[in-house]
């Protein structure tokens, strides 16, 4: 009945109710924390919340990503983060660093599996977002690599984007200048290739 109360007047001073769904969190690494951004707003994961509001939706939005972050980090890092903000939604953006390190691809395998058992036993979904690496350690590496993430998200039943980077990669209008982070340009496009598979988990 008080909740009921608090949104009638909420409804009637035209302010927005406060969500009583958990936090979206964002763990990733500099493709997410906006490396280089002339302003942190402009980066794909602020572009999220702003849409969201815009389509009516009261997810607040945590970026726990960190620059040259990997999946061995953000595994340490998980467990804080659940307990501290209870996310219904967890978004993994890890494994780039793995690769461009040449990382064995058997751990980072293990440390994203972990990390989804983490989530879900803390009561959140998990969104997976797959990325590739240029063909440096051999195109064998680079496709166990890129497959790694597919394969991931179909034996433990999760969503997945197959590639963050689709159509921004290859297109130096939309990349910094170092050929691996995404401008400002780009950012709208890294959102647009994550809402299709985000969308579907959201509740209004």
């Amino acid at each position: 009945m008080k909740r009921l109360a608090v949104l009638l007047l909420l409804t009637l001073l035209n302010l927005p109710a406060v969500s009583s769904t958990g936090p979206i969190l964002v763990l990733g690494d500099s493709i997410s924390a906006g490396l280089r951004l002339a302003s942190l707003e402009s980066g794909w994961v602020a572009l999220l919340q702003h849409k969201l509001q815009n389509e009516g939706y009261g997810y607040q939005v945590l970026n726990a990503s960190v620059s040259g972050e990997t999946t061995a980090g953000g595994l340490a890092r998980l467990p804080r983060a659940l307990a501290l903000h209870h996310p219904a939604i967890v978004v993994l953006e890890l494994g780039a660093n793995d690769g461009l390190r040449a990382l064995p691809i058997a751990a980072m395998r293990e440390n994203l599996q972990q990390m989804i058992t983490l989530a879900r036993a803390a009561g959140a979904e998990v969104l997976l977002l797959g990325m590739r690496i240029p063909p440096n350690y051999g195109a064998a590496y680079s496709e166990q690599f890129h497959s790694a993430f597919g394969q991931i998200a179909e034996q433990l039943k999760i969503r997945s984007v197959s590639f963050l980077l689709q159509d921004v990669a290859l297109s130096p209008a939309l990349m910094q200048s170092d050929g691996y982070h995404p401008n400002e340009r780009g950012q709208p496009v890294l959102l647009n290739n994550v809402w299709p598979q985000l969308q579907p988990m959201l509740k209004k």
